[in-house]
């Protein structure tokens, strides 16, 4: 008998999580409607600053040819820091990438929070592969898209997988909470200085 999944969703914790960004590439944002695709870049831009300002690390991905799809836009990857990393990646699930995965375990982390796209093919198979390697997933479901109108079946499969899906918003109160709660306002401001005035708590439309 399969044992039954557990059903307590654990907090995001700072110091255990790692951020993705999947496949964020020219190629694949063109084939998003015209409207959408500035507020997703400014998204994953403010995505990273968050992050970032956490010192929490991203793994970036870029599906190959690059050539061809295209590498991060820079006004996402200006905002990288130094813990950071982008691979090129063969697979749909960039799991499969012994490269990635080897980096992804030294960092020694039980959480992940994703992003990116394809919601029904590349971030399916990672979040798949991710789940299947011990992690905990995070996915911020207005951080995501595709080219396919209708994703209700794959994002219905990772969350029958145990994947968590969350705003941007909950995303952004909980990483405060989860370090003002366990250091206190003015320790978080001494730990990483001033808090972005101008980065929004919420996704632009």
């Amino acid at each position: 008998m399969i044992a039954a999944k557990p059903t307590r969703i654990p907090r995001i914790a700072r110091d255990r999580c790692l951020g993705v960004i999947v496949d964020l590439q020219g190629f694949f944002l063109s084939q998003a409607p015209k409207r959408t695709r500035s507020p997703m870049r400014t998204n994953a831009a403010n995505f990273a600053r968050l992050l970032g300002y956490f010192r929490i690390p991203i793994v970036v991905t870029l599906e190959r040819p690059v050539h061809f799809k295209g590498s991060l836009p820079k006004d996402i990857d200006k905002h990288l820091g130094d813990l950071a990393q982008t691979f090129e990646k063969d697979f749909f699930d960039l799991t499969r990438d012994r490269k990635i995965r080897d980096h992804i375990a030294r960092l020694k982390k039980t959480q992940a929070i994703v992003t990116g796209c394809e919601t029904d093919v590349c971030v399916l198979q990672s979040c798949l592969g991710l789940l299947g390697l011990g992690y905990e997933v995070y996915v911020v479901e207005d951080l995501l898209f595709s080219s396919a109108r209708d994703v209700e079946a794959a994002i219905a499969r990772m969350k029958a997988e145990g994947a968590v899906f969350l705003t941007y918003k909950s995303l952004f109160y909980e990483l405060i909470e989860a370090v003002e709660g366990a250091q206190g306002a003015e320790e978080m401001l001494a730990a990483f200085g001033p808090f972005p005035d101008d980065l929004p708590d919420c996704a632009v439309q």
